[in-house]
């Protein structure tokens, strides 16, 4: 990623999330995360991401306290939460925003450590950590392989990577149709297509297959329950003969 493409990134998603209302002057809302949103600007996503992080939680965390590398971690709830429950994550992502970025960790206690980095060059050591976790991020990756090799040269023998809600399609042309309906979108009320890294934005059942042989991975696919309107999306579309509505699987594959 050169320096202009990073920061002209950086420009357009302050605008696009300043007007989705994300973040605010309040303590209390980055604390409420993921289970409530206190804005009431982004409640149906945070649903998803409570119910996302719960299953994680209870079926794929380790119950002993872990070393967590958390890959895009936005506005640190995800390590805020971790670190709760006894583990020591570290927080990485490009943006350093006060209200939506790594500068939002100084509203947790307690405090773990944050790093202003790229997905493909991560200022760390081999082998320092049990899980990678791409929490909704992992779709902002330009080149998959290269994000994901860095991902697996931090962890530990016998550790995982751990992809949490990022959308994954049936087939690549449903994903390629919903990145050009986001990003007419984005031109439409914004005035720029949010390009600028030139970000994947999905993943697809080929792609993944793809990746596992390219990695040398094994993918087990979990599927939490979202509730019946959440299940019903596949024939909700077919029925306004709208394209194929993304799956939030969480993959995970051990090292």
């Amino acid at each position: 990623m050169t320096s202009s493409h990073r920061l002209q990134f950086l420009a357009d998603y302050r605008t696009i999330r300043r007007a989705e209302g994300r973040g605010s002057g309040d303590s209390a809302y980055y604390r409420a995360l993921p289970y409530a949103d206190l804005t009431g600007s982004n409640r149906s996503q945070w649903r998803i991401r409570a119910r996302t992080f719960d299953y994680f939680v209870q079926y794929i965390l380790p119950s002993e306290p872990c070393d967590v590398l958390d890959l895009g971690a936005g506005n640190c709830w995800f390590s805020n939460r971790l670190a709760q429950l006894g583990h020591r994550p570290v927080a990485v992502d490009i943006f350093r925003d006060s209200r939506d970025g790594l500068a939002a960790a100084r509203h947790y206690e307690p405090r773990f450590p944050v790093i202003e980095a790229q997905f493909d060059d991560l200022p760390l050591p081999r082998e320092r950590f049990d899980l990678a976790v791409f929490n909704a991020s992992l779709h902002y990756s330009a080149d998959y392989i290269r994000t994901l090799l860095e991902a697996r040269r931090c962890l530990r023998p016998g550790g995982a990577i751990v992809i949490l809600d990022s959308p994954v399609y049936r087939r690549p042309e449903h994903g390629i149709r919903m990145r050009e309906e986001r990003q007419r979108f984005f031109e439409r009320h914004h005035g720029f297509r949010s390009d600028a890294l030139g970000s994947i934005e999905f993943l697809d059942e080929e792609m993944l297959s793809r990746l596992a042989i390219s990695l040398g991975l094994h993918w087990h696919i979990h599927r939490p329950w979202y509730g019946l309107a959440w299940h019903l999306r596949p024939w909700k579309a077919r029925l306004l003969r709208r394209r194929p509505p993304s799956n939030f699987w969480i993959l995970v594959a051990r090292v």
